[in-house]
């Protein structure tokens, strides 16, 4: 275990770095210069210098490259992401002080949609071709149709038109009033995870009846074993090894989804700061933003992949 984990470690890093020269390139390539924005907002202390200064202030004035090596130096010699191109703040303090919003975001979301996930496919399988089977595979296909920016726009628009109500806006640290945060995340939180959650049920339920028609589950039927028992100790565990995989892939998707909800509730999140960093060019931010992302991703891959010897003692790292 402890080889396969070093393994997986080093093998991160070439990975790391084709994601960080993939993304310092192409968003230099996205049409509009943050110097003609700059311009364009009337920025005074723009206004009074000429755009060869303005370069030369911003580092902006050297080959691409040369900027790359400088930011890649700036991270493993200082550990620093570099400053924000509007603000001059830390990109490194921008990043952390947005990340309790969107990790708080993520983690309610992916508890919501694993608690309605894992019962509902589990039982569809179980009871297949019941009432039950087709209510939850409605409810699937429902959360699979259905965006989660379609939804939650509906929840901010039409209940205000209709009856003067909008879900809570302000953002309330948690540790200052649990209660009231709590009412905050809910709506997004449930609106994101039944985006995710529909995928997953689907998963859970067709793995669960490729399980329940094994020889050794039939086989434990006829032992007499009661349905808990077969159901929790022989066809879960084995179920779930192919929907935890798919659990791991849906992170860039949870990931993709904050930044829409974000936007919708205006949860000063990671999100949010992503989009408002694109739309200023503020290329610090934005790289910054993705590596951190970009990290979290892998390593949460790695926990996955970690996971398939607790779920199927078969499974060996040699």
């Amino acid at each position: 275990m402890r080889e396969y984990f070093i393994r997986r470690l080093l093998i991160l890093l070439p990975t790391i770095f084709f994601a960080t020269l993939l993304v310092f390139f192409l968003i230099r390539l996205t049409p509009g210069h943050i110097i003609d924005l700059m311009l364009t907002e009337h920025d005074v202390a723009a206004e009074e210098m000429s755009r060869k200064k303005i370069e030369q202030a911003l580092g902006l004035d050297v080959p691409i490259y040369i900027q790359y090596f400088r930011w890649i130096k700036n991270i493993f010699i200082h550990g620093d992401l570099g400053r924000s191109l509007w603000k001059e703040t830390s990109v490194t303090e921008e990043v952390l002080s947005r990340l309790p919003v969107t990790f708080e975001l993520g983690v309610l979301s992916m508890a919501f949609a694993l608690l309605l996930a894992f019962p509902i496919g589990i039982y569809s399988a179980i009871r297949q071709d019941t009432i039950c089977d087709y209510i939850g595979r409605t409810i699937a296909i429902i959360g699979l149709a259905v965006p989660s920016f379609v939804t939650g726009t509906v929840i901010m628009v039409v209940p205000a038109i209709y009856w003067g109500w909008s879900p809570p806006i302000e953002h309330i640290p948690f540790l200052k009033d649990p209660i009231a945060n709590l009412k905050m995340f809910l709506l997004p939180s449930i609106i994101l995870g039944m985006a995710l959650s529909a995928v997953t049920m689907r998963m859970t339920r067709t793995m669960m009846l490729e399980v329940l028609r094994q020889d050794y589950i039939r086989t434990a039927w006829a032992k007499g074993l009661k349905e808990l028992i077969v159901v929790r100790k022989h066809a879960l565990k084995n179920a779930l090894i192919p929907v935890i995989t798919l659990i791991g892939l849906q992170l860039p998707i949870l990931i993709g989804g904050t930044v829409i909800i974000e936007t919708i509730f205006v949860l000063p999140g990671m999100g949010l700061l992503m989009l408002e960093s694109i739309n200023q060019r503020d290329y610090p931010i934005i790289t910054g933003l993705m590596l951190f992302i970009g990290l979290v991703i892998l390593m949460v891959n790695l926990i996955v992949d970690l996971s398939y010897g607790f779920l199927d003692p078969k499974v060996r790292y040699k």
